[in-house]
């Protein structure tokens, strides 16, 4: 399948647009099946309940331009399925509320049934040498299933600013779409590059809609398909090369979301609370507690997601010394962001919510 510009572009438009005028329905329909997202503890930012079925407009929008641009592709009929697993998995946690555990479950099973459709980081494979085939395959499958699940939660931990991971999966997803659009004759990355492009589409479509004030969410559904479809195409390339090219870069890219839910990660290990609790110690959460409000919190994480993604694309032409200024510029702000005049170091300790509630509302009295 020959992939031009006009498929290229047109998968973004149409992603686009189709998100565009999905959301208002999105919005009137959320309140009638339930998905409302009603503000029970501090830790939210809005102070009224929202929609949250914005997941599925950019879904709508994203399928729709992959079925009708990149439907003879057998690796892109597989991602699709997958979405729409994980997308239906998604919208039942935005009604139901699952439990964290079973939702992870459901996660790594649509993960292994990617794996058996052939989406795989395929390079490892190999790695170990012939003699150790059977060993390579079984650290393909393993990498392969974190690599899956891990990138979908991601997006899904940074959703928690008006408009923040919808404004980072677009910046992501364009930045890898331009890599792949480099290396794509060489690579075979074309085809990542016009899938790409259209959940850059569908994630942009959305986002007037979602920007401060927001006027819906995309809940969980649009969060874990976000993040699902970033994981999955990245690995949809063709050349065991390409796929090294393409897991690389989404690393750099995500720099700010694979950072921040690291940093929760240690965070709650050190304070013995529970890897999947909710907290305040978000770097969104430091930005609002040092008084920047939603819009200027959001373009902040915005420019530093942005300069991840330049970094990206210097590393794609191997040009490292450029991209290790980017990173250490970035590195230097997530540092400012973390960390307060009254303290030197990230304050790892601000973790029990009930506790900064309490404290929160004794101040205010």
């Amino acid at each position: 399948m020959e992939i031009t510009k006009l498929i290229i572009f047109g998968s973004f438009f149409v992603a686009f647009f189709v998100a565009l005028a999905t959301t208002p329905f999105a919005i009137r329909l959320a309140p009638k099946i339930g998905a409302m997202d009603i503000p029970k503890d501090e830790r939210r930012m809005h102070k009224k309940p929202m929609p949250r079925f914005g997941g599925l407009a950019i879904f709508v929008g994203v399928t729709v331009s992959l079925l009708v641009f990149l439907h003879g592709n057998e690796k892109i009929m597989a991602v699709i399925v997958g979405s729409v697993l994980i997308y239906s998995l998604g919208v039942v946690d935005d009604l139901k509320n699952l439990n964290a555990k079973l939702k992870f479950f459901c996660e790594v099973l649509i993960a292994i049934l990617m794996y058996y459709m052939g989406l795989r980081i395929e390079f490892i494979d190999n790695y170990f040498g012939p003699g150790l085939w059977r060993f390579g395959a079984v650290v393909c499958f393993i990498v392969t299933v974190l690599w899956i699940v891990g990138i979908t939660n991601t997006i899904n931990l940074v959703d928690g600013l008006d408009g923040l991971a919808a404004g980072i999966a677009t910046i992501a997803c364009l930045s890898v779409a331009y890599v792949a659009y480099i290396h794509g004759d060489k690579y075979g990355l074309l085809i990542v590059c016009a899938a790409m492009m259209a959940v850059a589409g569908g994630a942009m479509g959305f986002l007037p809609y979602n920007f401060y004030p927001a006027k819906i969410f995309m809940g969980d559904s649009g969060s874990l398909f976000l993040g699902f479809m970033i994981a999955a195409l990245s690995v949809v390339g063709p050349l065991k090369k390409s796929t090294l090219i393409a897991v690389v870069i989404p690393v750099l890219v995500l720099g700010v979301p694979i950072f921040d839910t690291f940093f929760a990660i240690v965070r709650r290990m050190v304070n013995k609370r529970p890897i999947m609790e909710a907290d305040k110690g978000h770097l969104h959460h430091h930005l609002m507690a040092s008084g920047y409000g939603q819009r200027r919190a959001v373009l902040m994480l915005y420019g530093i997601s942005a300069i991840m993604g330049m970094a990206a694309v210097l590393v794609s032409r191997e040009l490292y010394k450029d991209s290790f200024v980017l990173v250490g510029i970035a590195a230097i702000y997530l540092y400012v962001f973390l960390t307060d005049p009254n303290h030197k170091m990230p304050q790892i300790k601000a973790v029990n919510i009930e506790k900064e509630e309490k404290k929160e509302k004794k101040d205010g009295h």
